[in-house]
């Protein structure tokens, strides 16, 4: 996990591999059932050493991970397990991942104002599934005009493995830095896709900075067909359990 290396003057840096799941959600998404704790858990089984909490227009799961202590204000991780700050904001053009910020609900704001927030907060903007028409990614033909830095290259969730192929072109095009994500809404899923980072700063700050110099691997494996199946019923009856708690009673 570890290694070292020799910089200018005799100053040695230890180098640290680690595997980050770029793209999970929690109960607090509009479609997600995680438990959060279990999200810990499950990603530290699997050999995980952090993931991105990136629910949709919403930072409340952020917020309860630094209430219970299982996330810090100042970004390092604890325990040994890095979670990054995030979001999925569903922009009025698509999709797209806030990493490394606390965010409010932006929903419907235009792509190129999201990135602004997002880069002026210090975070990073990365467009997931853009080439998945039927998962709201971001066309192509908006893409060219923001200024990216990342984009996701592989979601182990998308609907036909051509459009991480298309992705993953994109990125080469542009050269643009390339990440990996399960895009998982139960913890069953999460790991199933990761990015794999060097980096001698174990942080969130230090994450971010070697997103952008470049993953070292992309860990690419597509959800099960049972994985997948549980993600829709689960999404079926979280939208319908929604739907059921927030119709008003009729009264006489």
């Amino acid at each position: 996990m570890y290694r070292w290396i020799l910089w200018k003057k005799d100053l040695a840096y230890k180098v640290m591999k680690v595997r980050i799941d770029l793209h999970c959600h929690s109960r607090f998404s509009s479609d997600g059932v995680s438990e959060p704790e279990e999200m810990v858990q499950a990603a530290k089984e699997r050999g995980l050493h952090g993931f991105a909490i990136t629910d949709h227009n919403t930072s409340a799961c952020v917020d309860y991970f630094l209430s219970t202590g299982l996330m810090r204000e100042d970004g390092k991780p604890v325990d040994g397990f890095l979670i990054l700050p995030g979001q999925e904001i569903t922009t009025s053009a698509g999709h797209l991942l806030a990493l490394g910020v606390r965010l409010p609900d932006l929903k419907g704001i235009s792509p190129a104002e999201a990135m602004k927030l997002i880069q002026s907060a210090g975070g990073l903007a990365v467009p997931p599934h853009p080439y998945d028409n039927f998962r709201a990614g971001i066309r192509e033909s908006i893409l060219q005009d923001l200024p990216l830095e990342a984009i996701e290259v592989f979601n182990a969730a998308v609907t036909f493995k051509r459009a991480n192929q298309r992705s993953f072109d994109y990125a080469v095009e542009r050269k643009l830095a390339m990440t990996a994500g399960s895009d998982a809404h139960h913890v069953e899923a999460i790991g199933t896709a990761c990015t794999v980072l060097e980096l001698d700063d174990f942080t969130v700050a230090g994450t971010l900075a070697a997103i952008r110099k470049g993953a070292s691997g992309l860990e690419q494996r597509y959800m099960s067909k049972t994985q997948a199946l549980k993600k829709t019923w689960s999404n079926v009856f979280r939208l319908g359990r929604k739907k059921k708690r927030h119709t008003p009673r009729v009264t006489s």
